[in-house]
């Protein structure tokens, strides 16, 4: 379902992106995270019933660091049988145009990603873009996905579309590649290539592991070619499209699965569910690529 929305989705439209919310079959996971979960307390709280002997797993007294999974296992605490029902996670991909910051609240009262996907999960976003970039970002409630998205040693490539001032010679483009020193250790990239020049501006097409802040444009300013305007496309296996700044759709079930490496069962619509927003007219789709001619940026 090719689906796109906007901060102002009625009400059908919400109820579409709720239909597809999926329920991924648990695996076995710690039982202190699963009765927080089912809101016996903090984890910390949880601990201590097991320490103290209050929780059994299928009969038997349970240890700290057991595991269980809860949608085949008895589990029960002071000879309750714990009532499990399995999360459902919420994935969401917004467009995130300059101007948004990608946090939840702002103390000063500029507009969030929040602001621009009202659901009524409490959603999270994930790899932050800067106040000025632009691009792919996603919203989840998903921890243990967070986790693997942005801890270093999962190494999920991040591809951006940056435009440049001037025109890198290839002796620079080969030094970006190979990596500067910053904050006493190297940034390195996959790779930069050049898309096009015009106008004695460069697009280049970057490709990184690395999640430093603002690691693309403090390498672009060292080297000379300060970034006017940058753009992600990709993260992991998440490709942007043709998706326009300022909206965003859920995911389909091929890349959550992507994401988790789960299986997902396929997403079923509810049957009071409208059909998606029409197709945009040939201007939005033509806005939804930046512009090659020369922008400059306050």
């Amino acid at each position: 379902m090719n689906l796109s929305l906007n901060g102002s989705a009625s009400l059908d439209q919400v109820r579409i992106l709720i239909s597809h919310r999926y329920n991924v079959r648990m695996t076995p996971e710690r039982l202190q995270k699963i009765l927080a979960r089912a809101g016996y307390g903090s984890r910390r709280a949880c601990e201590k019933l097991i320490e103290e002997g209050r929780v059994m797993v299928d009969g038997k007294l349970a240890r700290l660091g057991d595991g269980a999974d809860p949608q085949t296992q008895k589990i029960a605490v002071d000879g309750e049988t714990l009532r499990y029902k399995p999360p459902t996670y919420t994935y969401i991909m917004l467009h995130k145009p300059q101007g948004v910051l990608s946090t939840v609240r702002d103390p000063h009262g500029r507009r969030t990603v929040l602001d621009l996907v009202r659901v009524p999960e409490r959603i999270y976003p994930v790899g932050r873009l800067d106040y000025e970039s632009e691009g792919l970002i996603l919203l989840t409630n998903d921890g243990d996905l967070v986790q693997r998205l942005t801890h270093p040693r999962y190494e999920h490539p991040r591809v951006y579309r940056a435009l440049i001032s001037g025109e890198p010679t290839a002796e620079t483009l080969e030094r970006w590649r190979r990596g500067i020193v910053l904050d006493g250790r190297p940034a390195r990239f996959d790779k930069v290539e050049i898309e096009s020049q015009t106008h004695g501006e460069t697009w280049l097409r970057i490709t990184v592991h690395e999640g430093r802040n603002h690691l693309v444009r403090r390498v672009a300013a060292a080297l000379g070619h300060p970034v006017l305007r940058l753009i992600r496309v990709e993260m992991g296996p998440l490709k942007l499209g043709d998706l326009v700044p300022g909206r965003w759709r859920p995911l389909t079930a091929g890349e959550v699965k992507l994401l988790t490496g789960q299986r997902v069962p396929r997403p079923e619509r509810r049957a009071d569910s409208r059909k998606a927003p029409a197709s945009r007219s040939r201007n939005s789709a033509r806005a939804s690529r930046p512009s090659e001619r020369k922008k400059r940026r306050p």
